[in-house]
């Protein structure tokens, strides 16, 4: 018998990284406008940040993602209030399906932020970055850089964007995952509203099914047909979503934290977080922090 080999065809191919920054700016700050011929990316993590995309001043809010394209003048500032952390990534990529991308500011799924803190992290590791300093040219090679670094981040980067592609073209398949958009209903946002207010509690699935006045069979059903994923592990989510911000924020212990979100164990509140992070909750407190 002969075998097939399947020749992969390239959806998305970065050619070059050119810079990765994370930044913690103050409330005043502000860059300076700049223009250049490859992609560049920002990612709001804490607070809001203004960003300029050559024709208008657009407000991008923690968990969101602006776009800009080859010779875009842009730049950000803060507002004025809070003092924002923005992830910045700039790359060459000369793929068709890269003008999806322009002109795109995009709410992230927790899923993949995965990728865009193992790209950060991959780049740590392998270049001496400069704090906050935005006007950086070329990001110098560490003198023993972790091995396959580069590699790394260009895969990192092309499973980001392929799979941003897949939740904004995907919507109706099986791609949709955790935050849903409610077009198709109002039950998943009723339930998320209820899982968001309780999220430092334990709530069981009688409580939601009695509150809604639906049976637990329905709620179940309907939610994964809506969201693509199950309520218990959309409730998950959500509390590795608070934890990391209590990471950033607080002084608490990881036990603290557990015991906050009502956890049944530390070890069960770390096997989590790394699952849906690819950190340990002390690692990412000593990245992100």
């Amino acid at each position: 018998m002969k075998y097939y080999k399947y020749k992969i065809e390239n959806l998305l191919k970065v050619n070059k990284i050119v810079t990765v920054h994370h930044f913690k700016f103050d409330k005043n700050f502000k860059s300076q406008i700049e223009s250049h011929d490859f992609w560049e990316f920002a990612y709001a993590e804490k607070n809001p940040v203004i960003c300029y995309n050559g024709i208008k001043h657009i407000t991008i809010n923690p968990g969101e993602m602006i776009f800009h394209k080859p010779n875009e003048n842009h730049y950000v500032l803060a507002d004025g209030i809070n003092a924002p952390d923005l992830i910045v990534v700039s790359f060459e990529c000369k793929s068709e399906a890269m003008n999806f991308f322009a002109d795109k500011v995009l709410k992230i799924h927790p899923e993949n932020i995965k990728y865009l803190y193992s790209i950060v992290n991959e780049s740590k590791r392998t270049f001496d970055i400069p704090v906050s300093n935005p006007e950086t040219k070329k990001l110098p090679i560490k003198e023993k850089p972790t091995l396959g670094g580069l590699q790394l981040i260009k895969n990192h980067l092309e499973l980001l964007l392929i799979n941003i592609l897949r939740d904004e073209t995907e919507q109706d398949g099986e791609n949709s995952i955790f935050l849903p958009t409610y077009q198709n209903g109002e039950m998943s946002k009723n339930i998320m509203a209820i899982l968001t207010k309780n999220v430092h509690k334990r709530i069981k699935i009688d409580d939601i099914a009695e509150e809604l006045n639906y049976s637990k069979s329905y709620l179940f059903k309907t939610f994964k047909e809506q969201t693509g994923t199950t309520i218990s592990s959309c409730f998950i989510k959500l509390k590795i979503e608070r934890a990391k911000q209590l990471l950033r924020t607080t002084r608490l212990s990881i036990t603290e934290i557990s015991e906050q979100l009502c956890f049944d164990s530390q070890s069960y509140f770390t096997k989590s977080f790394k699952k849906i992070t690819s950190y340990s909750p002390t690692k990412y407190r000593q990245i992100f922090n």
